[in-house]
């Protein structure tokens, strides 16, 4: 039986959503103009943006005629849009409240036509990872099924695009439990095997071969926790680099393992890695399926062990796709075009 806790919305987390209705007064001029205050002059400085470029990237996903002045946003726009714009300034103001910041991919996130202010705080919110240098919430409506099954279940399967947040999200979590002291250790694994090349034929001890090949959870894990302090941590073995045959044979106690990149991993690496599980222990494999970089692409076990797990309960399984990438929106456009031709090229 699991004993790692399951973390909520704190009944502080919730206050901070009410501050919505103290830092905000919509009035509205007539049936095509609304009046939007922001009490709170930083959290306003931070939704218009520098030079004004946020609001005016709300005002263009909008659909809407924005103006700023003083501590006033006059917005002009039809009604179904004047209210997309109004809950998008709610929404900025509650990610405020909770986490200090508004980030620039906060703009696009808000008028996203399923992130609407009572979905955002149910759904987004509450999901909430708090990590030293910031706070992470989902962005997508799978980003928070994810969140919620590395939380609350034993082992997650996490299908889908690159950008998605597969791994920057596993990471939050595992290390957050390290730092509660949930947890022992984090354990991060990958295929040995990219592109062809073998890890034999590359210089350097273990670490420094597989260190390449984890750098995206390396960024994650500087950015959330900051470089000296993940240093620290493996140093001490709290957090371990380990090639995924090197897991052959251990049993993971009081651990969260995340096997990222299992695309490259055969049906066989797959299910040896998920019977490593021991007592209080996670374990995540994250993979894109569109990405496979074995000579051989059949012999990649990852949509074989979906299949084969499914029927699972304790085992939660995450299928993402183009629609939950949250970086720069052209990768989204990228992932869907390569998507249509390979279905062309098959017909």
């Amino acid at each position: 039986m699991n004993k790692i806790k399951k973390k909520t919305l704190q009944h502080n987390d919730m206050s901070e959503l009410n501050k919505l209705d103290q830092n905000l007064i919509i009035k509205k001029i007539d049936n095509e103009t609304l009046n939007i205050q922001v009490i709170d002059n930083e959290i306003l400085m931070l939704i218009v943006g520098q030079f004004d470029q946020n609001l005016k990237k709300l005002s263009k996903l909008t659909n809407t005629n924005v103006f700023f002045r003083g501590n006033s946003i006059t917005c002009k726009g039809v009604k179904e849009n004047l209210n997309i714009f109004c809950e998008a300034i709610k929404f900025l103001i509650n990610k405020y409240n909770l986490t200090n910041i508004i980030e620039k991919e906060d703009i696009l996130l808000s008028v996203k036509k399923n992130m609407k202010l009572e979905n955002s705080n149910v759904k987004s919110f509450k999901q909430l990872i708090k990590t030293p240098r910031k706070s992470v919430i989902a962005r997508s409506e799978k980003q928070s099924d994810y969140i919620k099954a590395l939380k609350e279940n034993d082992i997650v399967m996490s299908l889908g695009p690159a950008g998605t947040g597969k791994s920057f999200l596993a990471v939050s979590v595992a290390v957050t439990l390290l730092m509660e002291k949930k947890i022992e250790r984090v354990i991060l694994s990958r295929p040995a095997v990219e592109a062809g090349e073998k890890l034999g034929f590359l210089p350097g001890d273990m670490k420094e071969k597989v260190d390449p090949y984890l750098r995206p959870l390396y960024d994650a894990l500087y950015e959330l926790f900051g470089a000296d302090k993940i240093d620290k941590k493996i140093e001490t073995g709290e957090i371990e680099i380990a090639p995924l045959a090197f897991m052959r044979g251990r049993t993971l106690k009081n651990s969260f393992a995340i096997l990222d990149e299992a695309q490259n991993a055969t049906e066989t690496q797959i299910k040896m890695f998920l019977t490593r599980i021991g007592e209080n222990s996670k374990l995540v494999v994250n993979g894109d399926p569109s990405q496979i970089d074995l000579i051989n692409k059949s012999l990649s076990g990852l949509t074989k062990s979906k299949n084969i797990l499914k029927n699972i309960e304790e085992i939660r399984i995450i299928e993402f796709d183009h629609s939950d990438v949250v970086r720069h929106p052209l990768v989204s456009k990228i992932i869907r075009a390569y998507q249509s031709k390979n279905i062309n090229d098959q017909d």
